[in-house]
């Protein structure tokens, strides 16, 4: 039995017309709040040792920002006596939250920029959930129940069916079974005390898109709704202050929209107050299964030591191994770039630029590419090795678009807003020398007893996150009645995980895997090393601690902080 408490605190960013995160629409700002965003957090502790605290946002994404900011406050409260590996942040990933909450600079370019007061609210409410859920500690049984939810319960489609046919090792399914191509089952972690059911943590990889970019309230999404129900839910049976987190596992090709014949009608369909409902419905369904599922059967204890290891590693350069690579040697990342087709969205989800815009740009990033092979550069060599079959638009490590420098991009500022904050941007010198994206990434494994949990960055699809998991499961020795789950938007984002296979698709999710073809190889490869040092005695890990992302220069920084939202 363990020590555990767990607590909520409201986010409380107020709705200032500053653009939301996830669909990259200046349009889709903040006007009001409809469903408050909430910090919520569990607190597992066993004897003397360190706490696994373990912390999900109604959030699009985590950044270093925030968890550098959760990391001093929680050094300045307790010192020595916690562990900064046992800590995991992540998120819901609604599309209806806050922006500018990144030191990097692409993706708080629709806010625009930098917004420090969002980052400190984010901070202080999930420290104040962190140490509430620690002095509400007490003894607490955990179970774990893994289902999947009926094949007629409609909640999830693959988004991305042509990529997801390419792997080998899927059965391929047809233009009618969307709601087949994925990871149906949901994990679900009870917290019971004196027989009852206090508190649950679910684990379901579903996008929190079901609000689209036309609304303008900052709102939990499906995620949100499913936790708010299960905590009525709980407290209609009498307990004290519930708490339920429905976290993401391989949501990356997954959506909560209807994916099939008629789906763009069908999608045309909701529109304001239905997509409300239509999301509080995917929640409620979120949350009844997850209900149900600590109501029937016999879940698994979950018992034992606590647990975790964290590192940081430069996905912009790194090593495949073979056995991840199909064999090949010397299969390496690049840094990052961002394709044509992640400028085009998703077109139900989140469409992006018009067709017209989408073929004129496929075509010059095609004859930038053969323009730079026939140099026979070595540099251009290994990027367009690394890349494969993406139409690279932006190189977000090198900084360019469609090969010229952002400050000369051929489209004038008028013709896309875009395009006009980022050279706005250029031209306060806020860009100079910060990174567009983030490419030095925390990679981490905690232990709670019989369970592992690998904590991923970004989004991974179905196909990619279970192939993650094999590696790491095949690095650990076998233990009797021992799971691992997945969950991703761990710590911080950088885009996409797709397969190898997928990303020859070039999809949205290929188009937005910004290392290349071998970036699910590269997180295998690194992932399996870091597997290796969680089976080692403490005592005798030697594994990298210290590195973290380069720090942003302070005047870049306060160069793209706290810039007016748009008007209109």
């Amino acid at each position: 039995m363990y020590q555990a408490g767990w607590s909520k605190q409201e986010i409380a960013i107020p709705a200032r017309g500053y653009a939301m995160h996830g669909f990259g629409q200046p349009g889709h700002r903040a006007l009001g709040i409809r469903n408050p965003l909430q910090a919520r957090c569990f607190y597992i502790a066993e004897s003397d040792q360190a706490p696994l605290i373990y912390c999900c946002l109604d959030l699009g994404y985590i950044t270093h920002a925030m968890r550098a900011g959760v990391v001093a406050r929680l050094d300045a409260l307790w010192g020595a006596a916690w562990d900064e590996a046992r800590l995991v942040l992540t998120c819901t990933h609604t599309h209806s939250g806050p922006g500018g909450c990144a030191h990097d600079g692409l993706y708080n370019l629709v806010t625009p920029g930098f917004v420090p007061d969002h980052v400190e609210q984010i901070v202080s409410a999930c420290v104040a959930a962190i140490v509430d859920a620690r002095d509400r500690a007490a003894p607490t049984r955990l179970a774990l129940s893994s289902a999947p939810l009926a094949d007629d319960e409609p909640v999830a489609w693959n988004r991305s069916l042509k990529a997801y046919n390419r792997n080998p090792d899927v059965s391929p399914r047809a233009h009618t079974e969307t709601h087949l191509a994925l990871d149906r089952t949901m994990h679900v972690i009870g917290f019971w005390r004196d027989d009852k059911l206090q508190a649950l943590w679910s684990l379901f990889g579903v996008h929190a898109t079901c609000l689209g970019s036309h609304n303008h309230n900052h709102d939990g999404d499906n995620k949100g709704y499913a936790a708010l129900q299960t905590e009525q839910e709980l407290e209609s049976r009498g307990c004290d202050r519930p708490v339920a987190i429905f976290a993401q596992a391989t949501a990356g090709d997954v959506s909560p929209h209807y994916h099939g014949p008629g789906d763009k009608r069908r999608r045309r369909k909701l529109k304001g107050e239905a997509e409300y409902q239509y999301a509080r419905e995917n929640g409620r369904r979120q949350s009844q299964h997850a209900l149900a599922m600590m109501e029937s059967g016999l879940p698994l204890p979950v018992t034992g030591p606590l647990d975790g290891v964290l590192t940081y590693v430069d996905m912009s350069d790194q090593l495949a191994s073979p056995e991840y690579a199909d064999h090949q040697q010397g299969a390496r990342t690049s840094a990052p770039c961002h394709g044509v087709s992640f400028f085009a969205g998703t077109p139900i989800d989140g469409p992006g630029m018009p067709a017209p815009l989408v073929m004129a740009a496929r075509r010059l990033a095609r004859r930038v590419k053969r323009q730079r092979l026939q140099k026979a550069a070595p540099d251009y060599q290994r990027l367009y090795a690394s890349q494969g079959a993406k139409d690279i638009l932006m190189e977000a490590g090198r900084k360019r678009v469609l090969g010229y420098p952002l400050d000369r991009i051929p489209l004038p500022g008028f013709a896309d807003p875009l395009v006009a904050e980022l050279k706005r941007q250029v031209g306060l010198g806020a860009l100079d020398s910060s990174a567009m994206v983030p490419s030095v990434l925390p990679l981490q494994i905690v232990r709670i007893g019989n369970l592992r949990l690998v904590c991923a960055p970004g989004e991974f699809t179905t196909v990619a996150g279970r192939r993650l998991l094999q590696a790491v499961q095949a690095q650990l020795p076998p233990r009797q009645q021992e799971r691992s789950l997945i969950c991703t938007y761990c710590n911080d984002y950088m885009g996409y995980v797709t397969t190898r296979e997928e990303y020859q698709q070039q999809a949205y999710e290929g188009g937005h895997t910004v290392f290349g073809q071998w970036t699910l190889a590269a997180f295998q490869t690194c992932f399996a090393q870091l597997a290796r040092v969680l089976g080692q005695q403490p005592q005798a890990r030697q594994h990298d601690i210290l590195t973290r992302p380069p720090a942003v220069p302070p005047a870049e920084l306060a160069r793209r902080s706290d810039l007016p939202p748009r008007q209109g």
